[in-house]
């Protein structure tokens, strides 16, 4: 599966799950890690792990490599590395406080679901 397809199943997952503010930023050439970066939020610890639970079991369906994980429901945050793929998963605070998305200003927007 090409990277983009990764990206853009991992954002299929998250509407489907009702992830909140999701975006899909293309970052070639211009992080360290990662081509894309989906960011997302949830209102709640339980949303933070149903939305993760659904992007690990669509792409495991998929065939998909497990990621590296990193992050807690109950910090408010989660992360899953997929290498060229990189999620990120935000209680609304904790994206307010972080605002991540500012970090890669240069960044093209691919997708936004508000």
């Amino acid at each position: 599966m090409k990277d983009i397809e990764l990206a853009r199943n991992v954002v299929e997952f998250l509407e489907e799950k009702k992830g909140e503010d999701i975006l899909l930023l293309d970052l070639q050439g211009q992080a360290p890690i990662g081509s894309y970066y989906v960011i997302c939020s949830a209102n709640s610890e339980r949303g933070l792990g149903a939305l993760r639970d659904a992007v690990l079991d669509g792409l495991r369906e998929r065939n998909i490599a497990k990621p590296l994980l990193e992050g807690a429901t109950v910090e408010g945050w989660l992360l899953a590395d997929f290498g060229s793929v990189v999620v990120h998963i935000f209680s609304t605070a904790q994206r307010d406080y972080y605002r991540l998305e500012e970090l890669w200003t240069e960044a093209k927007v691919l997708l936004h679901v508000q």
